[in-house]
C-alpha cells in the first residue's frame, strides 16, 4: 500500500497524474505567488513560502513548495497567466516584470480570488460574510485552466438558453474569456478544427477532462481573433468593420473614461460632440451595447448598420 502511494505521488510530481484537488492547489498557489509579488513588489523564496504557509491555514490547501516546484510554477505562471516573474541575482529576490498583458489578466485574478473567497466562506462562515449569489461557472475555472495548459480535450453537458434539452459536447479548450460578469470557454470543435465556439461556464454541467490530447495550429492567432470580437459571437464568414459612433458631450465623457473596446479611436472631442471609431465584428452584443445608450448616440457608419438600426427602432416603437 505504501509503495502504491509513493508511486502516485511520484507520478503527480512528474505531471502524469493530476487530480482535481491537485489542480486547484497548484493554480491557487500560483495565484498567491502573483498576489504576494503584486503587494510587496519583491520577495525572497523564503518570504513567499512564509506567505503561502499563512494562506494554507486559511484556505485549507497545502500551498508550501520546494525550490524545484517554485521554478516549475514560474514557467506555468508565464504560460497560463502570461505573467513573467524574474530573479534579481544581486538582491536575491523575485519580482514581476509588468507588461500590457498583466492588466488583461486582472479579471481572471478577480474570478479566482472570488472562488477562493467563496470556498473559505464555507469553512469560516462565522467570520466572513459575502452576498449570496450563483457562482456563474467559476467553480470550473481551475479545471479548465489545467486542461488548456495540458492541451487535453474536455467533455461536458451543455444547456443552451434557447434549447429545452441539454446535449453532450467534446471540445479542445483554447482560452477563457470574460464578458458581462460571465466566463466563457473558447474552444475548437473536436471534429472541425476550423470552428471556434464560446461556451458559457454557467451552462456547463458534468465537466470532465479526458486523457485525449490535441495539437494547436501554430499559425492560428486566437489573440488577434478575440481582439476584434465584442462579446461572445464569432462571425466566421465575415470580416471586422469600421464603426463610427457620435455621442453627446455628457455621455461621451463616460465612453472616454471607459472605452467600449480597445480598438476605440477618438475622432472628435469638443463641446458639441464626442465621436469615435471601432474596428470590430458587427455582433449582436455590440448592437445591444450601442442601443443601451438610447438617444445619446447616433450611428454614422457603416450605412447598413444605420439602416438596420432604423428598422429596429421602428419595430420597437410599434410595440408601444
Amino acid at each position: 500500500m505504501a509503495q502504491i502511494k509513493e508511486k502516485i505521488v511520484s507520478l503527480q510530481n512528474n505531471n502524469q497524474i493530476s487530480t482535481p484537488m491537485a489542480q486547484r492547489e497548484s493554480l491557487s498557489r500560483q495565484r498567491f505567488i502573483i498576489k504576494k509579488l503584486q503587494t510587496n513588489k519583491r520577495a525572497t523564496l523564503k518570504e513567499i513560502n512564509d506567505y503561502l504557509l499563512r494562506e494554507s491555514e486559511l484556505s485549507g490547501y497545502n500551498l508550501t513548495m520546494s525550490k524545484r516546484t517554485f521554478h516549475r510554477d514560474i514557467n506555468e505562471i508565464r504560460e497560463v497567466f502570461r505573467t513573467d516573474i524574474a530573479y534579481n541575482t544581486s538582491g536575491k529576490y523575485y519580482y514581476i516584470q509588468y507588461d500590457d498583458e498583466f492588466e488583461v489578466n486582472e479579471r481572471l485574478f478577480e474570478a479566482l480570488d472570488v472562488y477562493n473567497a467563496l470556498r473559505v466562506t464555507e469553512q469560516k462562515n462565522r467570520h466572513i460574510y459575502l452576498d449570496s449569489r450563483q457562482p456563474q461557472g467559476t467553480e470550473y475555472l481551475f479545471t479548465l485552466l489545467h486542461a488548456i495548459k495540458k492541451r487535453l480535450k474536455v467533455s461536458f453537458t451543455y444547456q443552451k438558453f434557447q434549447d429545452e434539452q441539454p446535449d453532450q459536447r467534446t471540445v479542445c479548450p483554447l482560452a477563457l474569456k470574460e464578458f458581462r460578469y460571465r466566463w466563457y470557454l473558447v474552444a475548437k470543435d473536436s471534429e472541425n478544427d476550423k470552428l471556434i465556439k464560446f461556451y458559457g461556464l454557467d451552462r456547463m454541467h458534468n465537466l470532465d477532462v479526458t486523457k485525449n490530447r490535441f495539437q494547436k495550429d501554430p499559425n492560428f492567432d486566437l489573440n488577434k481573433m478575440l481582439k476584434q470580437c465584442f462579446g461572445v459571437t464569432l462571425l466566421h464568414d465575415k470580416k471586422p468593420e469600421n464603426i463610427v459612433l457620435s455621442f453627446n458631450p455628457l455621455d461621451g465623457k463616460y465612453v472616454k473614461s471607459l472605452p467600449l473596446h480597445e480598438s476605440q479611436t477618438i475622432l472628435v472631442d469638443n463641446k458639441k460632440e464626442f465621436r469615435i471609431s471601432l474596428n470590430l465584428y458587427l455582433t449582436r452584443e455590440l448592437t445591444m451595447e450601442i442601443l443601451s445608450f438610447g438617444k445619446s448616440v447616433k450611428i454614422l457608419e457603416p450605412k447598413h448598420l444605420v439602416n438596420e438600426m432604423k428598422t429596429f427602432c421602428k419595430e420597437m416603437s410599434d410595440m408601444y
